[in-house]
């Protein structure tokens, strides 16, 4: 996609050839700009500015655009409006099945309104992983009857495949209908990996050579966490997929020109720190220093020393410390790591080339290479210290030795990010039980989930490799995990598992529980599977705070499963400690990790591997032959896939007796004309919310509760709780969607004072299921708004916690501030994002929420400006660009898109 205008373009005269001996290959040679600036830009502005000077056609990317990149210094703290077309976009399924069920339905309106069906065609390369479909059904362990004696199953991983096709064979039919019906979309099948990670080692170009030009690689994902690609030196970022269904289809990403915060890393982390203790660690100061909306650039000796695993890791929390990207510059290591992983030298050879022709290939020990920054923050890595995150943010950060007080604290305090309030003659509950012949029990802490999982860490030989010694120490040791804790590895990819078995370690993780269970995000995304019915049985009977740890990147309140309220992050090595130990509640410094049969006090300190023994190990196994083998095959190793029969029409047939896909109702009615926006007249308060209302709340990804509004209705369309499946595999079915927006078990509404995903009707004054109360209004033609506090749609990108209050009715969203991608998907939808002044709150106001609110729209608009509620108190219309209104006046980005597709 060097130009994919008919424009010509107006730096074609800084084009030269990579290589003269081989003409054929050209780049723009940013140097021939002749402007000192460039040299200062920050590596990230500088791939920004790549990409607008190849795309000036003076058009859709105009050389005023190319200056205000070029001048970021004086411009990044202004609100300063460029265009970016990233090279590429990822998806995974569970938001690229509703991204292809919303290309079928553009198909269809297109055709409705005369225009070109194939006009609604990628012309950007799209990649997308099936990653999020597989759940933990299967699991490592049963007890034999006869002995007693713990015994291993060695069919969860097939069984959980199978499992997995089974449910979703309809979703994947339509995935594979969609790779044969729309050109440039390549799909990864089930079984392949987790997309950040089969991005990290096998997706990633680093520099594109593409039409005859070299370029650098940059994307955009429908992920929040494609940040983590920005490790390798690959600008990219989560966007809404409405959003990033627009880029596919050629229009630019609008977006305001961001600061660049350069963060500072010096001193040598200690022999026993992970790259997870690090990661949270930044994530926590970064919260504390604020970059919502900002680009973070790393920098500084201490870069030198991490592997680009370690960088990968430290790019991947980027949403949970709320920047827009984390860049690490491409140096020496990053190359190492591609030949490490099996890219050919060929082409290692231009990619270093074409970087150092354009200044972005960097030495991190060279000061004068520092280029300017908005701010700059610095980290001793030195002063880094074992830690964990959580009971339910990823931003709260606990060093293990204080993680016992910390629970100890939570479980009393008031309900909120860091309480339960637990009444004090409770802490100490015990519930016993039985579970397959032998008594237990359970007390608050208890650890009943235990997962290796997610693409932050699984990508990372180092903690991985850790994992597993730690796990033959402690067999060694005679330790073990107690049967009743739900434990399962789930890689990123293949290769994990290659060089666990190749190190001789993945027999001692199978021994302790942490066998390969499948291939996919699992339970970081809330696909634990159903826990035992003893222990949910011993749960609900004490009320019991039990807890989950996991190596994932998301632990929000009924995100990882219903039962553990209580959910930590930590690093690999570090969640089969706290599985041997059975709770949360220790000190790891002076209590025993557990007593061996021999009745022997064994310390964490007794089984910790070394960074040294880690790193040997690593450099023995970790080969380019492992990565080479795992991906030649990837596209075909799965032969339940290859097998899948799909139709090959251009246009979809939709089977209206299918529960999965749909057709959806954003298109209907859709006319040529455009109708002028509408004020917002006497609107009631569906919801009212505090702060830290995350887009699992607003659209979760995870089961289906059988007294749920979508419960009931696929049980109207014939199926059984079995066959439910999760909210996530549905996304192509928006009468599904539709009933789970906001049905998340842990939502606190301010009407009711308590968590349940119920809402009050306020005409009647009745307590109602949201989506019922919702319809209600509906029915009586009544118009709705939400009312929130800070950090509004936090958490994934989500672009059904869009979509599922516009088809609520929701009109507007009034919050004291949004996450950036949430905000975005808003927009694309056109949901009206509003934003208290500075100063106000819905406190401070004294709003209840059991007001109506009339927003009144002028005919004339203008980006961030201020309107009127009906009340004594104006607030800001969020529409950030000129772009975002024309999207607004559209009635949101895909209409907008249909309607230029249809014209002639």
């Amino acid at each position: 996609m060097a130009n994919s205008c008919s424009h010509p373009p107006v730096f074609f005269h800084i084009v030269e050839p990579l290589d003269p001996k081989n003409p054929d290959h050209q780049f723009y040679n940013l140097s021939k700009l002749g402007d000192p600036r460039y040299d200062r830009l920050p590596f990230s502005i500088r791939v920004l500015l790549e990409s607008a000077v190849r795309n000036c056609d003076e058009f859709l990317v105009k050389s005023s655009d190319v200056e205000s990149i070029l001048n970021w210094k004086q411009t990044q703290t202004q609100t300063v409006e460029v265009p970016f077309r990233p090279a590429r976009v990822i998806l995974q399924d569970f938001t690229g099945v509703p991204a292809v069920v919303d290309f079928a339905a553009m198909r269809d309106a297109v055709m409705k309104l005369g225009g070109d069906p194939e006009k609604i065609n990628p012309v950007c390369p799209a990649d997308l992983v099936i990653d999020h479909s597989i759940q933990v059904d299967f699991n490592r362990k049963r007890i034999s009857q006869h002995t007693g004696s713990l015994l291993f199953r060695s069919d969860s991983l097939q069984k959980n495949q199978d499992l997995e096709f089974d449910r979703n064979r309809e979703r994947f039919q339509f995935l594979k209908w969609g790779s044969k019906a729309f050109r440039n979309m390549r799909i990864i099948p089930p079984g392949s990996g987790i997309v950040h990670q089969v991005n990290l080692e096998y997706l990633a170009r680093v520099v594109f050579k593409h039409d005859g030009f070299f370029y650098p690689d940059s994307l955009v994902g429908t992920d929040s966490h494609t940040t983590m690609i920005d490790g390798l030196g690959v600008l990219g970022w989560g966007v809404g997929g409405i959003e990033a269904e627009a880029v596919m289809l050629g229009q630019p990403i609008s977006m305001v020109l961001p600061e660049v915060v350069g963060y500072k890393l010096y001193g040598t982390p200690d022999k026993l720190i992970t790259s997870t203790d690090i990661v949270l660690t930044v994530t926590k100061h970064l919260r504390q220093v604020g970059v919502v909306g900002k680009f973070v650039e790393f920098f500084g000796p201490g870069v030198a020393q991490l592997s680009i695993a370690d960088r990968a890791t430290i790019a991947n929390m980027c949403p949970e410390y709320g920047a827009t990207a984390a860049f690490f510059p491409v140096d020496e290591v990053s190359i190492q790591y591609l030949e490490q992983t099996g890219r050919e030298a060929e082409k290692l050879a231009y990619i270093t080339k074409y970087l150092k022709s354009v200044s972005m290939f960097r030495d991190y020990n060279e000061v004068s290479q520092d280029p300017d920054f908005t701010q700059v923050v610095e980290l001793d890595l030195s002063n880094v210290v074992p830690c964990c995150s959580g009971p339910k943010r990823p931003q709260d950060r606990i060093p293990v030795s204080e993680m016992k007080k910390d629970f100890e604290t939570c479980l009393g305090a008031k309900v909120g990010f860091k309480g339960f309030q637990v009444a004090p003659e409770r802490h100490s509950t015990v519930v016993p039980f039985e579970f397959n012949g032998n008594n237990y029990q359970l007390s608050h802490g208890s650890v009943v989930i235990a997962a290796i999982t997610s693409c932050t860490n699984t990508s990372n030989p180092s903690v991985m490799l850790g994992a597993g010694l730690l796990a033959k120490k402690a067999i060694e040791c005679g330790l073990n995990v107690k049967p009743y804790i739900k434990t399962s590895l789930s890689p990123g990819s293949g290769v994990v598992t290659y060089y666990l078995k190749e190190s001789g370690v993945m027999d001692y993780l199978s021994q302790l529980g942490f066998e390969v269970v499948g291939y996919g995000c699992m339970t970081c995304i809330g696909n634990s599977g159903p826990l035992p019915e003893p222990v949910v049985e011993a749960i609900t009977q004490g009320d019991l705070v039990a807890a989950g740890i996991l190596s994932g990147n998301r632990n929000f309140e009924g995100r990882v499963h219903p039962n553990t309220r209580a959910n930590y992050l930590a690093s690999p090595p570090l969640v089969i400690a706290y599985a041997i130990a059975g709770t949360v509640r220790i000190d790891f410094e002076t209590e025993p990790i557990a007593i061996n049969s021999e009745g022997k006090e064994i310390f964490l300190r007794d089984i910790w591997p070394t960074r040294e023994e880690i790193q040997a190990v690593e450099r023995t196994f970790v080969i380019p032959s492992m990565f080479k083998e795992v991906y030649e095959k990837i596209e075909k190793v799965n032969e339940r896939w290859n097998s899948l029969v799909a139709p090959s029409d251009k246009l979809y047939t939709w089977d209206t007796n299918s529960t999965y896909i749909k057709s959806p109702p954003f298109f209907e009615g859709l006319t040529r004309e455009l109708l002028p926006p509408k004020s917002i007249i006497n609107a009631y308060v569906l919801l009212n919310f505090g702060d830290s209302v995350t887009t699992d709340h607003i659209s979760p990804a995870g089961n289906i509760a059988r007294n749920s509004p979508a419960a009931r209705y696929l049980t109207s369309r014939g199926l059984t709780p079995r066959d439910f499946n999760s909210y996530g595999s549905r996304r192509g079915n928006d009468a599904v969607m539709a009933r789970g927006t906001f049905a998340n078990i842990r939502l606190f509404n301010k009407f009711l004072n308590k968590q349940a995903p119920q809402t009050v009707h306020l005409p009647t004054g009745e307590t109602l299921d949201v989506f019922d109360a919702a319809e209600r209004y509906r029915q009586s033609g009544l118009p709705l708004l939400v009312l929130a506090g800070k950090e509004y749609g936090s958490g994934s990108s989500r672009d059904w916690a869009a979509k599922g209050p516009f088809l609520l009715g929701i009109k507007a969203v009034l919050a004291e501030s949004y996450e950036r991608i949430h905000r975005s998907n808003l927009v694309g939808m056109g949901v009206i994002p509003l934003e208290y002044l500075p100063g106000d709150t819905a406190d401070s106001l004294g709003l209840s929420g059991r007001e109506r609110y009339t927003i009144v729209i002028p005919e004339k608009l203008t980006p961030r400006m201020k309107l009127d509620t009906g009340k004594t108190f104006q607030v800001l219309m969020r529409f950030d660009t000129d772009v975002e209104l024309a999207y607004f006046h559209h009635g949101g980005i895909l209409n907008y898109m249909i309607r230029k597709m249809s014209e002639n």
